[in-house]
């Protein structure tokens, strides 16, 4: 078998990145080790840049994102229940975000690929990355009882934190960055209103907490926890007590609730891999990063890169240029540490931290009174928020 591009994973990355490809020309095969059923099973979120919004236009799978997705000009954040809204598009020059859920967004990329006939490889198994430092790189995985060989040029590792993509590097040839949270996020998923329009992040001395949603009926709303959490021991009344404790009380008074969809305890961490390029493969995603929830960055970085390596594989076989493919890594990492930095400020402000005492305490709250007095700050916060340049 022959294709052009190789594509590792079956995510929101791996079919973006197919999308843009297959629309340029270019030959594309998309490998997953998953089903079909287990990837639009994931809960993530869904808060889209700008950017991010206008590369799914591009890609032309956003009719039902316009559709249904809720455009948000605004966050509010709490400290010990003093509200403080920024305003996202006063403070970006005009820019906001969009809520759109990333299961989403993963489901009408699936159905552009079905419709296109360009179906992806699901439950491909043992899936080998070789000769990625030659000319000619190869990919071997099983399906369907049959071993499969394939020849490409390049190879696109959109598989994630546990994939084999950055596996399959050489240790001496990478160096990873991480730092992980001594906490996780016990997060609730209920077909309820959203208390507010606008998301909102707390942060209480008995932890962090986030309003969020998926529709106008639907949320995902979330409460700092241990990271030994046991979900047995949550019934979905105890969940909606905590999470109205640790709220401003016309916020937590005003709340809807209702029986849980989906419960589940997500760890936090840092993580960056550098660099992002090794011969003919590289790296984009969760394989390349991962962020805290916190500033809303993963989905969104995850499409930067892809954005970049797009141009990168587009500029190869239209223009006979390789100055993307030589600059991509540099250039992907420059806006990864950026929104890096981002996630752990927003993560270090609104989290209590075990180790933390009482002038911590008072240094959040200085932090939180600085930003309510300063346009600057709140300008800083905003354009981050809904993105930096791409």
């Amino acid at each position: 078998m022959r294709t052009q591009v190789a594509i590792i994973g079956a995510g929101p990355a791996g079919l973006l990145l197919a999308r843009l490809l297959e629309n340029a020309g270019i030959d594309v095969l998309v490998l997953e080790r998953r089903a079909p059923d287990y990837v639009l099973g994931r809960i993530r979120a869904g808060v889209l840049e700008q950017g991010t919004v206008d590369l799914v236009e591009q890609a032309g799978v956003a009719a039902r994102m316009r559709a249904e997705g809720l455009p948000h000009e605004g966050i509010e954040l709490q400290f010990d229940g003093d509200p403080l809204r920024i305003d996202l598009r006063q403070r970006s020059g005009g820019k906001q975000v969009l809520v759109y859920g990333q299961t989403e967004l993963t489901r009408d990329l699936m159905q552009a690929r079905a419709e296109a006939g360009t179906a992806s490889v699901y439950e491909a198994e043992d899936v080998t990355l070789a000769d990625f430092d030659t000319a000619h790189p190869r990919v071997t995985y099983r399906h369907g009882g049959a071993t499969h060989a394939v020849e490409c040029d390049f190879i696109a590792g959109c598989d994630g934190f546990h994939g084999v993509a950055r596996a399959s590097v050489p240790a001496r040839a990478i160096e990873l960055f991480e730092r992980v949270y001594p906490f996780g996020w016990l997060g609730v998923m209920a077909d309820v209103p959203p208390v507010r329009d606008e998301l909102i992040y707390a942060h209480h001395a008995r932890g962090f907490a986030l309003c969020s949603m998926r529709s106008r009926t639907r949320v995902r709303c979330y409460v700092q926890c241990p990271l030994d959490t046991d979900i047995a021991d949550w019934s979905d009344a105890r969940f909606w007590d905590e999470l109205r404790s640790r709220l401003d009380p016309s916020v937590a008074e005003a709340m809807r609730t209702g029986p849980s969809i989906e419960k589940s305890v997500a760890p936090l961490r840092s993580f960056v891999a550098e660099p992002l390029r090794f011969g003919r493969l590289f790296l984009a995603g969760d394989a390349a990063h991962i962020v805290p929830p916190t500033g809303a960055k993963g989905l969104n970085l995850a499409a930067s890169d892809v954005r970049y390596l797009a141009e990168a594989l587009v500029g190869h076989y239209r223009d006979k240029s390789d100055a993307g493919l030589d600059g991509y890594s540099a250039r992907a990492l420059a806006r990864i540490w950026k929104a890096e930095r981002f996630s752990w400020w927003m993560t270090k402000l609104l989290h209590s931290f075990p180790e933390d005492g009482a002038f911590d305490r008072r240094v959040q709250r200085a932090e939180f009174d600085y930003l309510a007095g300063s346009a600057a700050a709140q300008t800083a916060l905003a354009e981050n928020y809904v993105g930096l340049p791409v």
